[in-house]
């Protein structure tokens, strides 16, 4: 049976590529994103697609409704929304605390306001039983980011997700989170990759390459199928094993 299957960040890299792989079971997927272009021409098939900023409250009220309208209930929420807060315009003026404070609320807006305001405006949307809801977060979660802000945002997820898997496993549903290393072919680097950290990046893998969208996108996937329902409150690493499991 085809599920109702919501991705947010769903018209570029990882959520698009989790977009292809539940439109290619049958599912009917909707994609969110800030950019409406973006999302118009993700090309996922029969996708149906909501342009909105959902660090914005009443951005995300919209969504809910539209959800409303146009599916009803959620089998399957894919947060895959955020990225690099040093890509965002920076602070106006010289001040060096308020570039901190600018570059830290960035990074938290992008990657966890996003996700907590769009869980809990779809919360009681989920199917009960058989709901999924899955977090991308980072390697950087575990080892940091190099400023510290975009590791601690991902991080954030963590306990958001084991304590929503606490409340809503009664319900049958499960909440799992996903922490990919270094992903080729999105993004989070902005342009082109400095050559000298790809190859560092890749020389850290036991497995001797980058990972792809896809390899991401697969795993959402299996979390999200029947085989994983006994599979809650847990961090998949998708690193190729440059960071252990723990």
């Amino acid at each position: 049976m085809a599920r109702n299957v919501v991705i947010s960040g769903g018209g570029t890299g990882i959520g698009l590529a989790a977009a292809r792989v539940f439109a290619a079971d049958g599912d009917r997927v909707l994609l969110l994103g800030r950019r409406k272009e973006v999302l118009e021409g993700a090309a996922v098939p029969g996708a149906l697609s909501c342009a909105a900023d959902l660090s914005d409250p009443a951005d995300v009220r919209g969504v809910a409704g539209f959800v409303g309208r146009e599916l009803g209930a959620v089998d399957v929420l894919v947060h895959s929304a955020g990225g690099n807060g040093q890509l965002e315009p920076p602070a106006a003026g010289d001040d060096p605390l308020d570039a901190v404070a600018h570059h830290w609320t960035v990074n938290f807006r992008l990657n966890l306001l996003t996700a907590a305001l769009l869980t809990e405006a779809l919360k009681d949307r989920l199917a009960s039983p058989g709901g999924r809801v899955l977090f991308v977060s980072s390697i950087a979660a575990y080892r940091g980011s190099g400023s510290g802000a975009y590791g601690a945002a991902k991080a954030g997820l963590h306990p958001y997700a084991h304590d929503l898997a606490r409340e809503l496993g009664p319900r049958g549903i499960t909440v799992n989170v996903v922490a990919p290393g270094y992903i080729e072919d999105t993004e989070f680097f902005g342009g082109a990759i400095d050559p000298a950290r790809r190859e560092r990046l890749i020389g850290e893998t036991a497995t001797g390459r980058a990972g792809n969208p896809g390899d991401v996108a697969e795993t959402l996937h299996w979390l999200a199928s029947p085989g994983a329902g006994h599979v809650t409150s847990q961090v998949v690493q998708v690193n190729g094993g440059a960071e252990r499991g723990r």
